[in-house]
């Protein structure tokens, strides 16, 4: 790599010493995502972090992303780790053998998805205790679905590893949304820089075609070096004029096609074998082609043996240039001459044989739909339904390609590619649907309506039908399909209340697992039906083997959600399964127990989350992720903030008919009024979802409202109603149903105790086992208790006070703060004012507010002072109480202030 690679590219030169430096320091910031066009240089860059790092004594392991392989599961994985693998004795043998497995290393049951990121991630802990290692990513964009998976699993588990990930993709690529690395823009040259780039490269330029070649090139680092050196001499002294104007993508491959044209037809087929082989490093050895050939493949500069003893293209457009100049003749007996070169039933194989096929052809049809159920059950469902809609295709039989078609739709959905889901159902819905696969069409529709248009009307009237019929004895399973069916009609019925829904699942509650069954009693009337079902959940939990865990990820997160379980490790269990589309709901149950446990500087986690989400055409994930951050808002009191939240989402969820939003938009929206105060108010939204002793079945999570009910019903002095509602609760059993139900009770108990037993009942519900991991909850417990402790002179309350007041500054909520310092006012005690608390500011925060007020955002502040977004945001969130303010909004205004 020359230097004259990287002018004007001093920035991002810095950036990678950075990353290297937090790396080696165990910190964060020790990674970044180099996001440009093709020839921008990202490969140049990360040639550059090889270099720095190996001078600094890291370790380099680096993957490349192939469009050729981006149907080969756990490809790019296998790159990546190869060099390691030696070291996997030191790995337990369940990780070793999940890891092998999925490496094609060894035969076996397919891995759990956690299970191999757990092991890749115990192999690289194990490398970096010798010395920090540097993963590079190149071509993010290409890499198979199940190894970005386990990449972005581990690279959210790096932690204080001596580890840093630099990554380049392009832009625009669905793969790269909501990868977790800070994101640096690799953007075309200045005018001074392309112009210094030039002169390197190519001293002898005549002034005139100097200045036509900038034009061109428009900044682009490959175009400012490739151009020039297809020009003839009469051009490059200006005595010729350079051609015509073209596009940016055509003159560079048409400025590789001139070079190919030059090529023998023996050298220009070696090309073309290392390039439809897949990757930078082709998938034909160089060592296998003739002397004579290579060197002249070699002089045109196109490509080179590299050490790996395959063929290095100078850049990935010269591959697509390879490819694109074959004719289809040509292509087609490449990849049947390297499909020779491959076992017989090995995926890499089907797929070349599949893009030589000109017909229909039912025997590879076969081979390729059995290979896609293989990788899909080892966990590469995205992967899998590349081969399923393939051997469709490739289907001579109308109902065979329908079948065929239906199941890749299926598995696309399951992997994480809900458009192609969404055009494979499309496309079967065009012609006859065999009678025998409607049940798994019919869930293909839905998965397809939920989740992306968010519409649940088709799931009221197809879903009870593909029930019936996968009730029938005899019928197709579908490898199980009928809980998948159970759980997507319960998950409609949840959010909508609909009455179809909830008849139907009753109507099939016995010919689905246990597990179904308790998340149906969860959900439809808990507080009739949901006694015990937390212990229920941690028994048949701990009772699922490898494989049923995987099939009932779903299920069993959902009934977690239901009855508040925090249980961090059954979160762990499931990330990084399924192709990763299990991911979203592993990440909504996360923000959801981040909101009850205190974890509120995963706020804004919310927001990314969703721009992912709507990124990949899951729009109602992207709905529910920002309806999670409007329970952080709200329980700061950012009234503001939940109305532009409210009309971001509130449009699509009354659409829907989605209560399950709705209702909790309305819950919040007195929770808000709380914070400031208004009881009045907040009796009133809450009485309307939840009258005075009545626990409705529409409202499955009445236990959120319950504590709030009484606290704004004792305040407004209806005492009579909060007892109503005490004992509603009581009746229920809800101490019954999980631990957080019964601190509830517990606390509501306390707020509406008479005088002579309120301090018992305080104590009794700070008692309640695991009382403290509902952080915000427990601190306006005690808020209430300090203020009664206050107003009957008695001791304490001072301490209780603080207590409280410490908690809510955490978590930035300043409304609650202020009503506890005023307590503390009315206690004679002197608290520090708005002006003071500006004063506590320490250096970094108040260059992080300063930054943050002109409307920055936090990437661009981490970018600014080399923290992570989410290190500003947590800095934020300490930053508002200091300032006495709840949202960004506020903060111009009070810096003003001080």
């Amino acid at each position: 790599m020359s230097g004259s690679e990287l002018v004007g590219r001093h920035a991002e030169t810095a950036l990678l010493g950075r990353v290297l430096h937090h790396a080696r320091k165990g910190s964060g910031g020790s990674s970044v995502l180099l996001r440009g066009e093709a020839g921008m240089g990202k490969t140049a860059l990360l040639e550059l972090a090889g270099t720095l790092a190996r001078d600094s004594g890291f370790a380099v392991l680096r993957t490349v992303g192939a469009e050729a392989e981006a149907e080969t599961a756990f490809g790019a994985l296998h790159q990546l780790l190869h060099p390691l693998l030696e070291r996997s004795t030191a790995l337990s043998n369940p990780q070793r053998e999940a890891l092998e497995s999925v490496l094609g290393l060894r035969s076996g049951p397919p891995a759990g998805g956690f299970l191999v990121g757990a092991a890749s991630m115990a192999l690289l802990a194990e490398a970096a205790r010798v010395r920090p290692m540097l993963i590079v990513v190149d071509d993010l964009h290409w890499i198979d679905s199940s190894s970005a998976g386990v990449l972005a699993f581990l690279h959210r588990r790096i932690g204080e590893l001596p580890l840093a990930f630099v990554t380049a993709t392009r832009p625009g690529a669905a793969a790269a949304e909501g990868w977790p690395a800070p994101l640096a823009e690799i953007h075309a040259l200045a005018p001074e820089d392309a112009g210094a780039l030039l002169r390197s490269r190519h001293p002898g330029l005549a002034a005139s075609t100097c200045d036509r070649v900038l034009s061109e090139a428009a900044g682009n680092p490959l175009a400012l070096v490739e151009l020039p050196a297809q020009l003839d001499g009469d051009v490059l002294r200006g005595l010729e004029p350079l051609p015509d104007r073209l596009p940016l993508g055509q003159r560079l491959e048409r400025m590789f096609a001139d070079r190919l044209e030059a090529l023998s037809p023996d050298a220009a087929q070696v090309l073309l074998l290392a390039a439809l082989g897949g990757g930078a490093y082709g998938a034909y050895p160089a060592g296998e082609v003739a002397e004579d050939v290579r060197e002249r493949v070699e002089a045109t500069g196109l490509a080179r043996s590299g050490p790996s003893g395959r063929f290095v293209f100078r850049h990935p457009l010269v591959r697509s240039a390879v490819i694109s100049r074959a004719s289809e003749a040509r292509r087609r007996q490449a990849h049947l001459a390297l499909a020779a070169r491959l076992p017989h039933d090995e995926p890499r194989r089907l797929v070349h044989e599949a893009s030589a096929a000109a017909h229909p052809d039912e025997a590879l049809a076969g081979r390729l739909e059995r290979a896609g159920q293989r990788i899909a059950a080892r966990g590469a469902d995205a992967e899998g339904a590349l081969l399923l809609d393939r051997a469709a295709i490739l289907s001579s039989d109308p109902a065979d390609r329908a079948r065929r078609m239906t199941w890749a739709a299926v598995t696309a959905a399951r992997g994480g590619r809900l458009a192609h889901t969404g055009r494979l159902v499309e496309e079967v819905r065009r012609g006859p649907v065999p009678e025998d696969i409607a049940p798994l069409l019919a869930y293909a529709v839905v998965y397809v309506d939920q989740s992306h248009r968010i519409d649940f009307e088709s799931s009221f009237t197809l879903l009870p039908g593909a029930l019936d019929a996968l009730a029938v004895p005899g019928a197709d399973s579908f490898g199980g399909l009928a809980e998948q069916v159970f759980f997507k009609l319960l998950l409609a019925a949840t959010y909508t209340d609909d009455a179809r829904a909830w008849q139907a699942l009753d109507k099939h509650l016995d010919d689905v697992s246990p597990l179904a069954r308790l998340c149906h009693r969860a959900w439809s009337d808990p507080a009739r039906t949901a006694q015990g079902a937390a212990d229920e959940l941690t028994l048949l939990s701990q009772g699922l083997n490898e494989e049923q865990e995987a099939g009932a990820a779903w299920l069993l997160l959902w009934t977690a959600t239901a009855v508040d379980v925090a249980d961090s490790g059954l979160w762990r269990r499931f990330t990084g399964q399924h192709a990763y589309a299990t991911q979203g709901s592993v990440a909504k149950a996360r923000y959801y127990q981040d909101f009850l446990l205190g974890r509120w500087d995963a706020a804004d986690d919310c927001l990314r989350e969703a721009e992912a989400s709507e990124g990949l055409g899951y729009h109602c994930n992207a709905l529910l992720f920002r309806h999670h951050y409007a329970h952080f808002l709200a329980g700061r009191g950012d009234e503001e903030g939940l109305k532009r939240i409210e009309a971001l989402i509130g449009p699509a969820a009354r659409r829907a008919r989605m209560r399950f939003v709705t209702d909790h938009l309305d819950h919040l929206r007195a929770l808000a009024a709380l914070a400031h105060g208004r009881y009045e108010e907040a009796y009133s939204r809450i009485a309307e979802l939840t009258p005075p002793g009545v626990l409705p079945a529409g409202l499955p999570w009445f236990h959120l409202p319950f504590f709030d009910f009484v606290d704004a019903a004792v305040h407004t002095g209806r005492r009579e109603e909060a007892q109503r509602h005490l004992e509603a609760g009581r009746a229920a059993r809800m101490a019954g149903i999980s631990a957080h139900h019964a601190f509830l009770l517990a606390a509501a108990e306390a707020l509406a105790a008479p005088d002579d037993e309120a301090e018992e009942r305080y104590r009794e519900a700070c008692a309640v086992p695991g009382a403290e991991r509902w952080v915000f909850e427990t601190a306006r417990l005690r808020l209430a208790h300090g203020a009664w402790l206050r107003r009957h002179r008695r001791a304490g309350a001072r301490d209780v006070l603080l207590e409280a007041r410490q908690v809510f500054s955490g978590l930035g909520a300043t409304p609650w703060e202020e009503r506890c310092a005023a307590e503390l006012r009315a206690d004679g005690h002197q608290v520090g004012t708005r002006a003071e608390g500006r004063e506590q500011l320490t250096g970094q925060e108040t260059r992080i507010a300063r930054l943050a007020a002109t409307g920055l955002t936090n990437k661009d502040i981490g970018r600014q002072l080399q923290l992570s977004p989410r290190t500003v945001a947590t800095h934020l969130y300490k930053i508002y109480p200091k300032l006495g303010i709840t949202s960004r909004a506020a903060l111009a205004q009070a810096l003003r202030e001080g």
